[in-house]
């Protein structure tokens, strides 16, 4: 696809992985945030990620320095007006992301309007926008340079123009798209959360260890990481914020978040991101 400026809202952890691989294709990107102290740890984030890429020979130096030239980061929203496609990877908040697809909307009438949303309805995003038809799914996977993944979610009022050039764009990043319907928790979170979820559950009924758990899936079940270990990369209350959506939206008593997932959270025990989850981490 010819290449464009796209627009990427939010420098977290997604953000970062979503800018990196769009710089390493030859796109140029408008980064914001509205904290300037997470755009110089996404620009860090982002730098360290292309000098692996050049330790393992997969991209050189000069093509290191031209994927940096190509990030440029900003605090004003209005920055990112002159973007084709802008690429939401903002906090699961729904007030949030319904604020900022109404700011972006007014913004950028005539861009593509992507939400990296883990599980939040995207048909209920692009009812606040005044073209509800641009308004799509584009769910990656972290770390996202490394997971090949893209859920593509049609929210009721997308049109075909706009999925057709998602997909596009996905295969151009050197990804995967698979179609999914809109729905709670889509495909992989549908099914991956609930067993994090579980394996909480587990562990607070003391059926076995942390470390026993994680081993058992990953000997018994060939998994590359143990439930438990994936919920501390995840981020613990990512999962409990899926969960919870998962558990409104289908009123199901088996998506009832796990107790010691709830006291986790609020004890601030998030996972790798915090030093602490259900396993220690320097």
């Amino acid at each position: 696809m010819n290449k464009q400026q796209i627009g990427v809202v939010g420098a977290g952890t997604m953000g970062q992985g979503i800018a990196q691989v769009l710089i390493t294709n030859g796109f140029d990107v408008q980064l914001f945030d509205v904290a300037e102290s997470a755009l110089e740890r996404a620009r860090g984030a982002i730098g360290n990620g292309l000098e692996k890429l050049v330790s393992k020979q997969r991209l050189s130096g000069a093509e290191q320095q031209a994927a940096l030239q190509r990030l440029s980061t900003l605090t004003a929203l209005d920055g990112l007006a002159g973007c084709r496609v802008i690429i939401e990877a903002a906090p699961e908040n729904p007030e949030l992301k319904e604020q900022l697809f109404r700011d972006l909307s007014a913004l950028a009438p005539n861009a593509i309007l992507a939400s990296n949303t883990s599980s939040l309805s995207l048909t209920r995003l692009a009812a606040v926008c005044d073209s509800p038809e641009r308004v799509v799914g584009m769910h990656f996977f972290n770390p996202v340079p490394v997971l090949k993944l893209v859920e593509i979610i049609r929210a009721e009022q997308t049109s075909d123009a706009t999925v057709a050039h998602i997909e596009s764009l996905t295969q151009s990043l050197g990804k995967t798209a698979v179609a999914v319907a809109d729905m709670p928790g889509f495909a992989v979170n549908r099914l991956l959360v609930p067993m994090i979820n579980e394996a909480a559950f587990l562990l607070q009924e003391g059926a076995a260890t942390a470390e026993d758990i994680d081993t058992a899936m990953k000997l018994g079940a060939a998994h590359p990481m143990g439930p438990l270990a994936l919920g501390d990369l995840i981020g613990l209350d990512v999962c409990l914020a899926i969960m919870e959506v998962l558990f409104e939206g289908f009123g199901d008593p088996k998506y009832r978040p796990c107790p010691l997932l709830r006291r986790m959270v609020s004890a601030g025990y998030l996972g790798r991101k915090s030093g602490r989850g259900f396993h220690c981490y320097d």
